[in-house]
Protein backbone atom coordinates (compact mmCIF):
# COMPACT_ATOMS: atom_id res chain seq x y z
CA UNK A 1 0.00 0.00 0.00
CA UNK A 2 0.99 3.60 -0.67
CA UNK A 3 2.38 5.43 1.78
CA UNK A 4 0.18 8.14 0.32
CA UNK A 5 -2.76 5.72 1.01
CA UNK A 6 -3.32 7.35 5.12
CA UNK A 7 -2.89 11.15 4.11
CA UNK A 8 -5.15 10.97 1.51
CA UNK A 9 -7.77 9.40 3.97
CA UNK A 10 -6.76 12.18 6.55
CA UNK A 11 -7.41 14.70 4.18
CA UNK A 12 -10.96 13.12 3.02
CA UNK A 13 -11.87 12.76 6.29
CA UNK A 14 -11.12 16.64 6.94
CA UNK A 15 -13.06 17.52 3.92
CA UNK A 16 -15.90 15.37 5.30
CA UNK A 17 -15.92 17.49 8.69
CA UNK A 18 -15.55 20.64 7.00
CA UNK A 19 -18.66 19.77 4.89
CA UNK A 20 -20.59 18.83 8.35
CA UNK A 21 -20.24 22.00 9.62
CA UNK A 22 -20.63 24.17 7.06
CA UNK A 23 -24.12 22.09 6.34
CA UNK A 24 -25.02 22.54 10.12
CA UNK A 25 -23.97 26.13 9.89
CA UNK A 26 -26.22 26.59 6.78
CA UNK A 27 -29.32 24.43 9.06
CA UNK A 28 -28.78 26.97 11.86
CA UNK A 29 -28.59 29.65 9.87
CA UNK A 30 -31.71 28.95 7.95
CA UNK A 31 -33.27 28.26 11.17
CA UNK A 32 -32.61 31.19 12.79
CA UNK A 33 -33.65 32.96 9.29
CA UNK A 34 -37.08 31.33 9.72
CA UNK A 35 -37.52 32.55 13.03
CA UNK A 36 -36.36 36.29 12.78
CA UNK A 37 -39.05 35.95 9.63
CA UNK A 38 -41.69 34.05 11.47
CA UNK A 39 -41.18 36.70 14.07
CA UNK A 40 -41.42 39.47 11.79
CA UNK A 41 -44.31 38.25 9.99
CA UNK A 42 -46.08 37.61 13.93
CA UNK A 43 -45.44 41.57 14.04
CA UNK A 44 -46.49 42.27 11.55
CA UNK A 45 -49.73 40.22 11.52
CA UNK A 46 -50.57 41.33 14.56
CA UNK A 47 -52.15 38.97 16.92
CA UNK A 48 -53.66 35.83 16.04
CA UNK A 49 -56.62 33.49 17.65
CA UNK A 50 -54.29 29.86 18.31
CA UNK A 51 -56.95 28.51 20.84
CA UNK A 52 -60.69 29.38 22.29
CA UNK A 53 -61.78 28.01 25.99
CA UNK A 54 -65.39 28.42 26.85
CA UNK A 55 -68.53 26.00 28.34
CA UNK A 56 -71.61 26.73 26.15
CA UNK A 57 -73.87 24.42 28.83
CA UNK A 58 -72.64 25.94 31.99
CA UNK A 59 -73.03 29.29 30.27
CA UNK A 60 -76.84 28.64 30.24
CA UNK A 61 -77.08 27.23 34.10
CA UNK A 62 -75.39 29.63 35.65
CA UNK A 63 -73.72 33.23 35.83
CA UNK A 64 -70.14 33.23 35.85
CA UNK A 65 -69.32 31.46 32.65
CA UNK A 66 -66.50 32.19 30.36
CA UNK A 67 -64.50 32.30 27.19
CA UNK A 68 -60.76 33.05 26.63
CA UNK A 69 -58.86 33.78 23.44
CA UNK A 70 -55.12 32.62 23.74
CA UNK A 71 -53.12 34.12 20.65
CA UNK A 72 -49.78 34.50 19.51
CA UNK A 73 -48.48 37.24 21.28
CA UNK A 74 -48.41 38.88 24.89
CA UNK A 75 -51.52 41.83 24.20
CA UNK A 76 -51.87 45.12 25.55
CA UNK A 77 -55.02 45.68 27.94
CA UNK A 78 -58.04 45.27 26.06
CA UNK A 79 -60.64 47.95 27.09
CA UNK A 80 -64.10 46.36 27.85
CA UNK A 81 -65.26 49.26 24.72
CA UNK A 82 -63.72 47.06 22.04
CA UNK A 83 -66.00 44.32 22.53
CA UNK A 84 -69.42 43.41 21.11
CA UNK A 85 -71.51 40.47 22.40
CA UNK A 86 -74.43 39.97 20.30
CA UNK A 87 -77.40 39.33 21.37
CA UNK A 88 -76.21 41.80 23.87
CA UNK A 89 -75.43 40.63 27.53
CA UNK A 90 -73.51 41.98 30.42
CA UNK A 91 -69.89 41.17 30.74
CA UNK A 92 -66.46 42.08 32.38
CA UNK A 93 -63.02 41.69 30.14
CA UNK A 94 -59.57 40.70 31.46
CA UNK A 95 -56.60 40.28 29.71
CA UNK A 96 -53.40 38.71 31.16
CA UNK A 97 -50.58 37.14 28.98
CA UNK A 98 -51.19 35.99 25.78
CA UNK A 99 -54.40 35.77 26.40
CA UNK A 100 -58.08 37.98 26.97
CA UNK A 101 -61.14 36.34 28.23
CA UNK A 102 -65.01 37.54 29.30
CA UNK A 103 -66.78 36.73 32.11
CA UNK A 104 -70.57 37.05 31.38
CA UNK A 105 -72.89 38.48 34.50
CA UNK A 106 -75.69 36.71 33.78
CA UNK A 107 -76.60 32.71 32.45
CA UNK A 108 -77.01 33.26 29.03
CA UNK A 109 -79.89 32.35 26.83
CA UNK A 110 -80.35 28.98 25.74
CA UNK A 111 -80.32 27.61 22.33
CA UNK A 112 -78.87 30.64 20.99
CA UNK A 113 -76.48 31.83 18.45
CA UNK A 114 -74.24 34.40 20.24
CA UNK A 115 -71.40 36.05 18.33
CA UNK A 116 -68.28 37.84 20.37
CA UNK A 117 -66.28 40.44 18.49
CA UNK A 118 -63.37 42.43 19.61
CA UNK A 119 -61.80 45.16 17.88
CA UNK A 120 -58.52 46.63 17.84
CA UNK A 121 -56.53 43.81 19.61
CA UNK A 122 -52.72 44.79 19.75
CA UNK A 123 -49.68 43.14 21.24
CA UNK A 124 -47.51 44.79 23.62
CA UNK A 125 -44.82 45.19 21.55
CA UNK A 126 -46.50 47.07 19.35
CA UNK A 127 -47.73 46.02 15.37
CA UNK A 128 -51.14 46.28 13.86
CA UNK A 129 -54.30 46.35 15.24
CA UNK A 130 -56.15 42.65 14.81
CA UNK A 131 -59.69 41.42 15.67
CA UNK A 132 -61.08 38.67 16.86
CA UNK A 133 -64.19 37.17 16.23
CA UNK A 134 -66.06 33.42 17.60
CA UNK A 135 -69.52 32.25 17.36
CA UNK A 136 -71.27 30.05 19.41
CA UNK A 137 -74.93 27.79 20.35
CA UNK A 138 -75.68 27.57 23.76
CA UNK A 139 -77.76 24.11 24.21
CA UNK A 140 -81.39 23.85 24.67
CA UNK A 141 -82.56 24.83 28.32
CA UNK A 142 -83.43 21.48 30.55
CA UNK A 143 -84.39 21.33 34.08
CA UNK A 144 -86.11 19.05 36.49
CA UNK A 145 -89.86 18.47 38.15
CA UNK A 146 -91.43 16.31 40.58
CA UNK A 147 -94.78 14.42 39.58
CA UNK A 148 -96.30 12.65 42.80
CA UNK A 149 -98.34 9.62 42.15
CA UNK A 150 -100.17 7.39 44.19
CA UNK A 151 -97.47 4.34 44.69
CA UNK A 152 -94.46 6.28 43.53
CA UNK A 153 -93.04 9.65 43.38
CA UNK A 154 -90.93 10.16 40.16
CA UNK A 155 -88.51 13.09 39.26
CA UNK A 156 -87.91 13.98 35.82
CA UNK A 157 -85.66 15.50 33.55
CA UNK A 158 -87.73 17.73 31.02
CA UNK A 159 -86.84 20.40 28.40
CA UNK A 160 -88.84 23.14 27.05
CA UNK A 161 -90.29 20.54 24.25
CA UNK A 162 -92.31 18.72 26.58
CA UNK A 163 -90.03 15.50 26.62
CA UNK A 164 -89.73 14.13 30.26
CA UNK A 165 -86.92 11.12 30.99
CA UNK A 166 -87.67 9.60 34.78
CA UNK A 167 -84.31 10.05 36.70
CA UNK A 168 -85.07 8.90 40.09
CA UNK A 169 -87.84 7.32 42.05
CA UNK A 170 -89.26 6.69 45.89
CA UNK A 171 -92.76 6.00 47.44
CA UNK A 172 -92.44 9.25 49.01
CA UNK A 173 -90.67 12.14 48.17
CA UNK A 174 -91.14 15.23 49.79
CA UNK A 175 -88.91 17.60 48.04
CA UNK A 176 -86.07 18.05 45.82
CA UNK A 177 -82.91 20.65 44.48
CA UNK A 178 -80.88 20.62 41.96
CA UNK A 179 -77.09 21.55 41.56
CA UNK A 180 -74.70 21.63 38.85
CA UNK A 181 -73.93 17.90 39.49
CA UNK A 182 -76.13 16.39 41.78
CA UNK A 183 -79.82 15.96 43.17
CA UNK A 184 -80.87 16.09 46.89
CA UNK A 185 -83.85 14.22 47.55
CA UNK A 186 -85.76 14.87 50.60
CA UNK A 187 -88.12 11.52 51.26
CA UNK A 188 -90.08 10.04 54.61
CA UNK A 189 -89.40 6.93 55.33
CA UNK A 190 -91.62 5.84 58.89
CA UNK A 191 -92.88 8.99 59.38
CA UNK A 192 -88.89 10.79 59.48
CA UNK A 193 -87.22 12.83 56.63
CA UNK A 194 -84.29 11.28 54.91
CA UNK A 195 -81.83 12.77 52.31
CA UNK A 196 -80.36 11.56 49.57
CA UNK A 197 -77.82 12.94 47.46
CA UNK A 198 -77.58 11.18 43.43
CA UNK A 199 -76.16 11.99 40.63
CA UNK A 200 -78.05 14.75 37.97
CA UNK A 201 -79.38 10.92 36.01
CA UNK A 202 -80.16 9.41 39.46
CA UNK A 203 -77.34 6.96 39.80
CA UNK A 204 -74.91 6.44 42.95
CA UNK A 205 -76.89 7.43 45.61
CA UNK A 206 -76.08 8.57 49.11
CA UNK A 207 -77.70 8.84 52.27
CA UNK A 208 -76.73 12.48 53.48
CA UNK A 209 -75.93 12.97 57.55
CA UNK A 210 -78.92 14.65 59.14
CA UNK A 211 -78.96 16.38 62.66
CA UNK A 212 -80.57 13.02 64.05
CA UNK A 213 -84.36 11.52 63.54
CA UNK A 214 -86.96 13.83 62.54
CA UNK A 215 -88.50 16.12 59.29
CA UNK A 216 -86.99 18.22 56.96
CA UNK A 217 -88.23 21.69 55.56
CA UNK A 218 -87.00 24.26 53.08
CA UNK A 219 -84.60 22.49 51.69
CA UNK A 220 -82.72 24.84 48.91
CA UNK A 221 -78.96 25.28 47.84
CA UNK A 222 -76.70 27.49 47.02
CA UNK A 223 -76.19 29.28 43.68
CA UNK A 224 -73.15 27.63 42.78
CA UNK A 225 -71.41 25.30 44.70
CA UNK A 226 -71.97 22.31 46.88
CA UNK A 227 -73.70 23.95 49.91
CA UNK A 228 -77.31 22.97 50.86
CA UNK A 229 -79.41 24.14 53.87
CA UNK A 230 -82.47 23.17 55.27
CA UNK A 231 -84.59 23.28 58.54
CA UNK A 232 -85.14 20.74 60.95
CA UNK A 233 -87.36 20.03 63.36
CA UNK A 234 -86.56 16.50 65.69
CA UNK A 235 -89.01 13.86 65.44
CA UNK A 236 -89.91 13.63 69.58
CA UNK A 237 -90.56 17.50 69.82
CA UNK A 238 -92.57 18.55 72.85
CA UNK A 239 -93.12 21.01 74.92
CA UNK A 240 -90.26 20.58 77.05
CA UNK A 241 -87.58 19.37 74.55
CA UNK A 242 -86.03 18.79 71.60
CA UNK A 243 -85.34 21.37 68.77
CA UNK A 244 -87.86 23.31 66.28
CA UNK A 245 -87.39 24.45 62.89
CA UNK A 246 -83.35 25.16 63.16
CA UNK A 247 -81.51 25.58 60.01
CA UNK A 248 -77.84 23.54 58.95
CA UNK A 249 -76.30 23.59 56.13
CA UNK A 250 -73.90 20.62 54.62
CA UNK A 251 -72.18 19.99 51.54
CA UNK A 252 -72.57 17.20 48.57
CA UNK A 253 -68.95 16.93 48.64
CA UNK A 254 -68.99 15.23 51.65
CA UNK A 255 -72.43 13.51 52.50
CA UNK A 256 -71.08 12.18 55.49
CA UNK A 257 -70.35 14.85 57.39
CA UNK A 258 -71.88 16.49 60.75
CA UNK A 259 -74.51 18.99 59.85
CA UNK A 260 -73.38 22.81 60.70
CA UNK A 261 -76.03 24.34 62.77
CA UNK A 262 -77.24 27.90 61.69
CA UNK A 263 -78.26 30.36 64.59
CA UNK A 264 -78.48 33.45 65.52
CA UNK A 265 -76.07 34.98 68.76
CA UNK A 266 -79.25 36.17 70.61
CA UNK A 267 -83.18 35.57 69.93
CA UNK A 268 -85.26 33.02 69.12
CA UNK A 269 -83.03 30.60 66.86
CA UNK A 270 -86.52 28.59 65.24
CA UNK A 271 -86.46 29.63 61.18
CA UNK A 272 -89.31 30.73 59.11
CA UNK A 273 -87.89 31.50 56.22
CA UNK A 274 -84.22 31.79 54.61
CA UNK A 275 -81.79 32.30 51.56
CA UNK A 276 -78.47 32.00 50.31
CA UNK A 277 -77.02 35.58 49.77
CA UNK A 278 -75.70 34.92 45.86
CA UNK A 279 -71.96 34.59 45.16
CA UNK A 280 -71.56 35.19 49.18
CA UNK A 281 -71.83 32.54 51.54
CA UNK A 282 -73.68 34.56 53.80
CA UNK A 283 -77.40 33.54 54.91
CA UNK A 284 -80.66 35.69 54.78
CA UNK A 285 -82.79 34.68 58.33
CA UNK A 286 -86.31 35.30 59.68
CA UNK A 287 -86.93 33.96 62.68
CA UNK A 288 -89.77 32.90 64.65
CA UNK A 289 -89.60 36.62 66.61
CA UNK A 290 -89.70 38.22 63.36
CA UNK A 291 -86.29 39.26 63.40
CA UNK A 292 -84.35 39.84 59.78
CA UNK A 293 -80.88 38.79 60.09
CA UNK A 294 -78.07 38.67 57.81
CA UNK A 295 -75.78 35.85 58.99
CA UNK A 296 -72.77 33.60 58.23
CA UNK A 297 -72.87 30.19 57.74
CA UNK A 298 -71.33 29.43 60.97
CA UNK A 299 -73.67 31.37 63.20
CA UNK A 300 -70.95 34.41 63.59
CA UNK A 301 -71.37 38.20 62.77
CA UNK A 302 -75.43 38.81 62.63
CA UNK A 303 -76.35 42.06 61.49
CA UNK A 304 -80.20 42.67 62.44
CA UNK A 305 -81.89 44.07 59.54
CA UNK A 306 -85.26 44.99 61.85
CA UNK A 307 -88.38 42.97 61.61
CA UNK A 308 -90.15 41.80 58.66
CA UNK A 309 -93.18 39.19 57.79
CA UNK A 310 -91.84 37.28 54.62
CA UNK A 311 -88.81 37.10 52.41
CA UNK A 312 -89.47 37.40 48.50
CA UNK A 313 -86.08 37.22 46.68
CA UNK A 314 -82.61 38.26 46.91
CA UNK A 315 -80.36 39.17 43.60
CA UNK A 316 -77.24 40.24 44.01
CA UNK A 317 -77.06 42.18 46.96
CA UNK A 318 -80.84 43.61 47.14
CA UNK A 319 -83.13 41.44 49.57
CA UNK A 320 -86.99 41.83 48.60
CA UNK A 321 -88.54 42.00 51.63
CA UNK A 322 -92.13 41.87 53.70
CA UNK A 323 -92.10 44.52 56.29
CA UNK A 324 -95.68 45.51 57.95
CA UNK A 325 -95.46 48.74 56.13
CA UNK A 326 -95.26 47.06 52.69
CA UNK A 327 -92.90 45.94 50.27
CA UNK A 328 -89.13 46.80 50.55
CA UNK A 329 -86.24 46.54 49.13
CA UNK A 330 -83.09 45.99 51.35
CA UNK A 331 -79.62 46.45 49.97
CA UNK A 332 -77.50 43.87 52.22
CA UNK A 333 -74.24 45.37 51.50
CA UNK A 334 -74.91 48.53 53.02
CA UNK A 335 -78.16 47.81 54.94
CA UNK A 336 -80.09 50.67 53.19
CA UNK A 337 -83.75 50.66 52.18
CA UNK A 338 -86.27 51.83 50.21
CA UNK A 339 -89.84 51.03 49.46
CA UNK A 340 -90.64 49.10 46.65
CA UNK A 341 -92.61 50.76 43.66
CA UNK A 342 -96.25 50.43 43.57
CA UNK A 343 -98.15 48.85 40.67
CA UNK A 344 -101.76 50.81 39.57
CA UNK A 345 -103.93 49.73 42.62
CA UNK A 346 -106.80 48.46 40.03
CA UNK A 347 -104.20 45.87 39.31
CA UNK A 348 -104.80 44.37 43.03
CA UNK A 349 -102.64 43.25 45.79
CA UNK A 350 -99.48 41.61 45.74
CA UNK A 351 -99.73 37.65 46.08
CA UNK A 352 -95.36 36.67 44.84
CA UNK A 353 -92.63 38.82 43.88
CA UNK A 354 -89.17 37.78 42.45
CA UNK A 355 -86.62 39.66 40.62
CA UNK A 356 -85.58 39.78 37.29
CA UNK A 357 -82.47 41.18 35.62
CA UNK A 358 -82.28 44.99 35.20
CA UNK A 359 -84.45 45.83 38.38
CA UNK A 360 -87.60 44.95 37.39
CA UNK A 361 -89.57 42.50 39.35
CA UNK A 362 -92.08 39.49 38.36
CA UNK A 363 -95.28 39.66 40.26
CA UNK A 364 -98.58 37.84 40.74
CA UNK A 365 -101.06 40.69 41.20
CA UNK A 366 -104.82 39.69 42.27
CA UNK A 367 -107.95 42.32 42.65
CA UNK A 368 -110.80 41.59 44.64
CA UNK A 369 -114.89 42.59 43.79
CA UNK A 370 -115.25 42.83 47.62
CA UNK A 371 -114.40 39.64 49.32
CA UNK A 372 -113.89 37.85 46.26
CA UNK A 373 -110.70 37.52 44.46
CA UNK A 374 -110.46 37.64 40.61
CA UNK A 375 -108.46 36.37 37.78
CA UNK A 376 -104.81 36.60 38.99
CA UNK A 377 -102.10 38.79 36.37
CA UNK A 378 -98.25 37.87 36.40
CA UNK A 379 -96.70 40.67 35.40
CA UNK A 380 -93.01 41.99 34.89
CA UNK A 381 -93.02 45.31 36.81
CA UNK A 382 -90.14 47.91 35.98
CA UNK A 383 -88.18 49.92 38.25
CA UNK A 384 -91.40 52.55 38.44
CA UNK A 385 -93.97 50.40 39.09
CA UNK A 386 -94.93 50.14 35.42
CA UNK A 387 -96.61 46.60 34.40
CA UNK A 388 -96.54 44.79 31.99
CA UNK A 389 -99.05 41.60 32.12
CA UNK A 390 -97.67 38.41 30.70
CA UNK A 391 -100.54 35.74 31.67
CA UNK A 392 -103.51 35.33 33.50
CA UNK A 393 -104.25 32.99 35.78
CA UNK A 394 -108.17 31.93 36.04
CA UNK A 395 -109.75 32.44 39.66
CA UNK A 396 -111.04 28.61 39.44
CA UNK A 397 -107.42 27.90 39.36
CA UNK A 398 -104.54 28.43 42.32
CA UNK A 399 -101.18 30.20 41.19
CA UNK A 400 -99.17 28.25 44.11
CA UNK A 401 -95.55 29.65 42.49
CA UNK A 402 -93.53 31.79 40.19
CA UNK A 403 -90.18 30.67 39.64
CA UNK A 404 -87.56 32.24 36.92
CA UNK A 405 -84.97 31.07 34.94
CA UNK A 406 -81.40 31.52 35.45
CA UNK A 407 -81.10 34.04 32.43
CA UNK A 408 -84.26 35.21 33.38
CA UNK A 409 -85.76 34.42 29.96
CA UNK A 410 -88.64 32.93 31.06
CA UNK A 411 -91.45 31.99 34.33
CA UNK A 412 -92.49 29.07 35.16
CA UNK A 413 -95.85 29.34 36.84
CA UNK A 414 -96.98 26.58 38.92
CA UNK A 415 -100.77 26.17 38.76
CA UNK A 416 -103.68 24.14 40.30
CA UNK A 417 -105.97 23.76 37.95
CA UNK A 418 -109.46 23.72 39.32
CA UNK A 419 -108.81 23.93 42.66
CA UNK A 420 -112.62 23.37 44.21
CA UNK A 421 -112.38 19.90 42.48
CA UNK A 422 -108.65 19.36 43.34
CA UNK A 423 -107.99 17.91 46.99
CA UNK A 424 -104.78 18.35 48.55
CA UNK A 425 -102.44 15.30 49.44
CA UNK A 426 -101.20 13.98 52.95
CA UNK A 427 -97.89 14.81 52.64
CA UNK A 428 -95.79 16.79 54.98
CA UNK A 429 -95.88 19.58 52.24
CA UNK A 430 -99.17 19.20 51.01
CA UNK A 431 -100.01 20.02 47.65
CA UNK A 432 -103.21 19.82 45.46
CA UNK A 433 -103.12 16.17 43.42
CA UNK A 434 -102.86 17.79 40.38
CA UNK A 435 -100.35 20.42 39.68
CA UNK A 436 -99.05 21.61 36.24
CA UNK A 437 -96.42 23.83 35.54
CA UNK A 438 -96.62 26.57 32.58
CA UNK A 439 -93.43 28.17 31.19
CA UNK A 440 -93.84 31.42 29.73
CA UNK A 441 -91.28 33.97 28.11
CA UNK A 442 -91.09 37.01 29.45
CA UNK A 443 -90.36 39.17 26.43
CA UNK A 444 -93.90 38.67 25.38
CA UNK A 445 -96.25 36.02 27.79
CA UNK A 446 -95.98 33.02 25.08
CA UNK A 447 -96.77 29.90 26.98
CA UNK A 448 -93.44 28.06 25.90
CA UNK A 449 -94.88 24.12 27.22
CA UNK A 450 -96.87 23.06 30.63
CA UNK A 451 -95.48 19.68 32.04
CA UNK A 452 -97.64 17.61 34.98
CA UNK A 453 -95.56 18.35 37.92
CA UNK A 454 -93.53 21.37 40.39
CA UNK A 455 -90.41 21.75 42.11
CA UNK A 456 -88.93 22.95 38.54
CA UNK A 457 -84.72 22.96 39.38
CA UNK A 458 -85.04 26.68 38.31
CA UNK A 459 -86.93 27.49 41.51
CA UNK A 460 -85.15 28.37 44.75
CA UNK A 461 -87.46 26.51 47.34
CA UNK A 462 -90.86 24.29 47.32
CA UNK A 463 -93.96 26.15 46.70
CA UNK A 464 -95.40 27.25 50.55
CA UNK A 465 -99.11 27.58 51.45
Amino acid sequence: MSSDAPRRADRRRARLSRAFVLRTLAVIGVFAVVAVVTGVLTTVQGPRVTSVESDPAASVASAGSRIIFTTTQSLAEVDPSQVTVSPATDFTVDTSGRSVGLRFALPLWDDTEYTVRIEGVRGVGGGPDASIEQTFTTPALHGFVLQRGDETDTIFRVDLAGDAVPVFEHPHIEDFRATAARLIVSTIEDEVSHLIVTRLDGSSSEEFALPGEGTVTNLQSAEAGNTIGYTFTDADISADQGRESLLFTGSTADPDAAPVPVERSAGDARVEDWRFVPATDSILMLTFDGALSLIAPDGGDSVALGNAIGIDDIAGTSAYIERVEGPAVVDLATADETALAATDESLGQIGSLLALPGGETLRALTPFDGLDALDTTVARVDADGEATPLATIAVTDTLLQSCVSPSGRYAALVVAPDAVSNPYDGYLLPLPERVETRVVALADGAEVVAVSGFDLSWCRRAPSL
